[in-house]
């Protein structure tokens, strides 16, 4: 029996934040947050956990990055900086038949990250946020939005934490995918 604690692939959905150029390209760790993102989606695909971006004022900010658009076609673009009213199944929380845990990854952890947590927490959703697959312009920034997330609930996990806890078990051919991910 699995812990109450640890993902799972089948009650989980991934959801990338405002991945977007000129967003992007204001952050120092870019490069490694874009790369962490594209494993997660990657693993997502092979272990069917279903995926979401978004995109803040994509006129002024440009669309999400070629890697991540290529990966999640369907993005809606939002003014608010929480992405709760853009997604459609966080507006049916009381599916029960829906993913309830949401992995958040993306920019930036202590604006857009942090409110949409926090509305999804508020929907009754369990959210874990990936640590090293989010990121601020300001340091103290995302020290402190990680910071009042997990006190406030919210888990923070890595994107290796995420990929093996999909995968639950090893010797699968899924694992053996989501390992080469992990280490290509």
């Amino acid at each position: 029996m699995r812990s109450a604690e640890l993902l799972s692939a089948s009650s989980s959905r991934l959801l990338i934040v405002d991945m977007q150029e000129k967003l992007l390209a204001a952050m120092k760790d870019r490069i490694t947050i874009g790369q962490r993102c594209v494993k997660l989606l990657n693993g997502a695909k092979v272990l069917n956990v279903p995926v979401d971006a978004t995109e803040q004022y994509p006129e002024g900010l440009g669309s999400t990055v070629e890697v991540i658009a290529e990966l999640v076609p369907e993005r809606p673009s939002k003014m608010r900086f929480s992405c709760s009213d853009s997604l459609k199944w966080a507006e049916a929380e009381t599916d029960p038949e829906q993913p309830h845990q949401i992995v958040i990854a993306g920019i930036e952890a202590h604006v857009c990250v942090l409110q949409t947590a926090f509305d999804l927490l508020a929907k009754g959703f369990e959210v874990f946020v990936v640590a090293d697959a989010v990121t601020s312009r300001n340091k103290s920034d995302y020290e402190f939005g990680l910071k009042r997330m997990a006190d406030s609930g919210v888990h923070l996990v890595t994107t290796e934490m995420v990929l093996f806890e999909w995968c639950e078990v090893a010797g699968t051919d899924e694992f053996k995918q989501v390992s080469r991910i992990i280490t290509g």
